[in-house]
């Protein structure tokens, strides 16, 4: 005959759907990046490219991959450890990434098929694990 245990059961609050998601865009992020590279160079050497432009578009695409690092190690370690405050921050994070998502989408010297299908994708993915992060935040809370 099994004893009921007095106190308090431990709940697993983490979401596997957000750790899913984060591995995802994580994988789809080293090719977002190689990819972006890629038609950076290419748009130089077949278009006429300002030298002055170049420089602003290599360092967004670099600064956002800088983002991208701490932006995933914070969303796996506030969600495994059910802790509100890194998926917070990594919040934050996402916030500045699809600032500079748009810059790469809009604002871009010259903006090609692919760069519109690439960045559309990566946002589709950062809405849909914003979404899931507040979510956990508000499970972690109450």
């Amino acid at each position: 005959m099994a004893v009921p245990s007095r106190g308090r059961t431990s709940e697993i609050l983490s979401s596997l759907p957000l750790h899913i998601l984060l591995y995802v865009n994580g994988v789809y992020y080293i090719f977002y990046f190689l990819a972006t590279l890629a038609m950076i160079i290419y748009k130089s050497q077949v278009f006429s490219y300002p030298d002055d432009f170049l420089a602003p578009d290599l360092a967004v695409l670099f600064l956002m991959a800088i983002l991208e690092v701490p932006r995933l190690y914070l969303g796996f370690k506030g969600n495994l450890t059910e802790a509100e405050g890194p998926l917070g921050l990594s919040l934050g994070l996402t916030v500045g990434s699809v600032l500079l998502c748009v810059y790469l989408l809009l604002w871009q010297s010259y903006v090609l098929w692919a760069d519109v299908l690439l960045n559309a994708v990566l946002l589709a993915a950062y809405t849909l694990e914003s979404g899931l992060k507040v979510t956990a935040i508000a499970a972690f809370v109450s």
